[in-house]
């Protein structure tokens, strides 16, 4: 049995991130224990594990569009005859997702396939720091999976795979999460000291920060409570952060840049990406960032999809730096800027563009789920929050997988505002509106002159936007199930993401979430 379990972990390491097989054609293997060992290594199995943040996180149909496209900041219009897929991209706008939703049923199944990853590096003895880094992984993907949906497959190492992984509950998943943090904190590289693509001590106290945060939400989504106790771990973590020596950038877009993991004074846990990476994960999405939002005939060339709301944007200030302009390589190379794109679009040469039907490509205000007129190609203010990478292919916009902007999952600023968030729930209003007021000057706003939990969720959606933690704050805000552009009506069971019908038939440890 031991051999069998052994190599059945084996098998599902591959294919699940190694190489593209089928787990039924290895589990027939004969392969030894001894042979297996002279095959893959803790290290490759390791980086298998970071290569596996790639799908439930970069990939934007996946957590980012269940996170982005179900709130008041990102919409997929339908064009005509693009971006249609079934609706897909209407129905996370709109919350009217059902348990086949293609894009649910995805990220479900990459989220696992990151536990499962980064769960089996600790099958093959590692090192404390492997082990730490494995364990950091894992906490992370159990986070989104208990976010997105309330519940959490789980196995421990060394279980048999051909059984059902259990399922853990809200309050065991936190319970474990905190524990496994606590305990791998010693054996986790410090903070700036070590690249921000690889886990560190600052990122597993960021984790724990967004656990303490959102207990209360995923204990109870519909009337979340906020803990004393938590608030103050909220606290006490960002200042140990803080202590590690992070600043906020000069440059909001340096944050997001082909260069970010050089230039960034904030970013505290990323993924790698650039030249070579493609040919060990698929590639990487980073070069999606511009692509699914900018039209065809910008440079670079875009898919011509994705916009946000009007009522969003007129949230900014406009001296706010994170509205956006130019931005040096970028604009020299393309005339595009960086930040919210409204308005008359041109070239580098500072030629008015135009669309594929002639019109002008000036992209309006306005935008409809589904757009059918002569102009349908110019709906909707486009985001470009990762200046395109202009450098690592010379000179030319980069639309492949070796596009080098490392992708941001935790950022210094969130830790500021984390924790102007905890000293306000606990009554520490004038502290929490320092907090915040230090953030909002170094992005070029007037300072706020109070602070409630209205101006804090907004300040969250003008620092954060489109790094997918819009839906998570929504929630714990209370502010959800609100009405908002282009979704009138909505029902408390979108809390919650159905359990894909594909998951729950192959595991009956799972149960369906309520109203699905």
């Amino acid at each position: 049995m031991t051999k069998n379990i052994f190599r059945t972990a084996l098998a599902a390491s591959i294919c699940l991130g190694l190489a593209s097989c089928s787990l039924k054609e290895d589990l027939g293997s004969t392969l030894t224990k001894s042979q297996a060992d002279s095959v893959i290594t803790v290290e490759s199995l390791l980086k298998n594990a970071y290569n596996s943040l790639q799908m439930p996180y970069q990939d934007f149909s996946n957590s980012w569009g269940m996170s982005e496209m179900s709130t008041d900041e990102a919409v997929g219009p339908t064009r005509a005859g693009d971006w249609d897929d079934n609706g897909v991209w209407r129905q996370l706008h709109e919350h009217t997702w059902t348990a086949d939703h293609s894009h649910i049923q995805g990220t479900f199944n990459s989220l696992l396939q990151l536990q499962f990853a980064a769960t089996n590096v600790m099958n093959f003895h590692p090192t404390a720091k492997q082990a730490a880094e494995a364990r950091f992984l894992r906490a992370l993907s159990m986070y989104t999976t208990l976010d997105l949906w309330g519940q959490v497959p789980f196995r421990n190492p060394g279980d048999n795979l051909l059984n059902a992984p259990k399922v853990l509950k809200p309050q065991e998943t936190i319970d474990f999460m905190i524990s496994e943090l606590k305990a791998i904190i010693p054996d986790l590289p410090g903070g700036m000291g070590t690249p921000a693509y690889q886990a560190n001590q600052s990122a597993a106290k960021f984790l724990l920060m967004k656990i303490y945060l959102n207990k209360g939400a995923f204990l109870n989504r519909k009337a979340p409570t906020f803990d004393a106790g938590d608030m103050q771990s909220v606290i006490s973590y960002a200042d140990e952060i803080t202590t590690a020596g992070y600043s906020l950038a000069n440059n909001y877009f340096d944050n997001f840049a082909y260069n970010n993991d050089a230039l960034s004074t904030e970013n505290i846990f990323t993924q790698q990406n650039g030249p070579g990476l493609s040919t060990v994960r698929s590639g990487n999405s980073a070069y999606a960032r511009w692509k699914f939002t900018l039209h065809y005939n910008q440079d670079p060339s875009g898919w011509n999809g994705f916009a946000t709301l009007s009522d969003f944007y007129d949230s900014f200030e406009a001296a706010d730096t994170r509205r956006g302009g130019p931005y040096t390589i970028v604009t020299a190379n393309s005339g595009l800027n960086v930040g919210f794109l409204v308005g008359q679009q041109y070239d580098k040469n500072g030629v008015a563009l135009k669309d594929r039907k002639g019109n002008m490509l000036s992209f309006t205000r306005e935008v409809a789920l589904k757009e059918t007129g002569n102009n349908l190609e110019v709906t909707g203010i486009r985001v470009l929050k990762y200046p395109p990478d202009f450098v690592t292919s010379n000179g030319k916009a980069k639309d492949g997988n070796d596009a080098s902007n490392d992708y941001v999952f935790f950022r210094y600023a969130d830790v500021l505002l984390m924790k102007a968030e905890a000293l306000l729930r606990t009554g520490q209003n004038g502290p929490a509106l320092i907090q915040v007021n230090m953030l909002r000057a170094q992005r070029g706003a007037t300072n706020l002159g109070t602070l409630d939990l209205n101006s804090l969720l907004a300040e969250r959606g003008r620092e954060l936007y489109w790094e997918g933690w819009r839906r998570q704050d929504l929630i714990r805000f209370g502010k959800f199930l609100d009405p908002w552009q282009l979704k009138t009506q909505d029902d408390p069971r979108n809390l919650l993401f159905p359990i894909p019908t594909s998951a729950l038939a192959v595991n009956k440890n799972l149960s369906q979430n309520t109203g699905y």
